[in-house]
């Protein structure tokens, strides 16, 4: 990864969350790298060196399921901490993998220091609790889901989620650009299955696409399809 030192220190979930005086040591310790398209940032099964924060762009954050897929467990956007899952007491290799989905700049902070500001930080702490409290949750959901829900309520799942986190665009669509393959990666299913369901929601006018770009036109039909199928 190419070094970069531009950071406005007021960003990420790390900065926003510490006292003032904590920041001059942040600065000091923490380093910044530009990342490319597609570029791996770490891999699972490497060995932990730290924990990672997004400045700039979109990560997303995935693990192998079976020999040759993989289920993404979450995107990271602007401000976000990934590679946390490392955090026990006897973790020593990354569960997961990361990978950029744009080019961005990553901010990286070893593990020693990131476990001394838990301790002189506890708002921070307390953020951190909440946010795992959070992510379990969702966790559970995606887990109910893949055992209980057809795909097309997953993927509806899927689109509702990506709009709450990314929010519209200007020209209306979700502001992340997706190919088919990670939308079905995040929803848990094939990319020939996804494919067809998205044409079915086109047809069903309760989404339109441009390349990559998804719109939603009906949210009361996407999320219908969840609650109809989640119970």
């Amino acid at each position: 990864m190419k070094k970069n030192t531009q950071c406005d220190n007021n960003t990420c979930f790390l900065c926003k969350s510490c006292i003032k005086e904590w920041l001059p040591a942040v600065v000091a310790n923490k380093k910044n790298y530009n990342v490319k398209k597609g570029q791996v940032i770490f891999s699972e099964g490497d060995p932990v060196t730290g924990i990672y924060f997004v400045y700039e762009g979109n990560v997303k954050v995935h693990k192998k399921w079976g020999p040759d897929k993989e289920l993404i467990i979450r995107f990271a956007n602007k401000g976000a901490i990934f590679g946390h899952r490392v955090l026990g007491k006897h973790a020593t290799h990354y569960p997961i993998s990361a990978t950029a989905l744009e080019a961005g700049t990553i901010c990286y902070i070893d593990m020693e220091f990131f476990e001394a500001t838990m301790k002189v930080n506890p708002q921070f702490t307390y953020e951190l609790m909440l946010f795992f409290a959070d992510e379990l949750q969702e966790a559970e959901k995606k887990m109910r889901n893949l055992a209980h829900m057809p795909v097309k309520g997953r993927v509806a799942y899927a689109l509702l989620t990506l709009k709450d986190q990314f929010g519209i665009n200007p020209e209306g669509h979700i502001d992340i650009e997706l190919t088919r393959q990670d939308l079905a990666s995040f929803a848990g299913a094939t990319y020939e299955t996804v494919f067809r369901v998205v044409n079915e929601l086109i047809q069903e006018t309760t989404i339109t696409t441009n390349g990559k770009k998804i719109c939603i036109v009906d949210n009361s039909k996407l999320l219908a399809l969840t609650e109809d199928t989640a119970a």
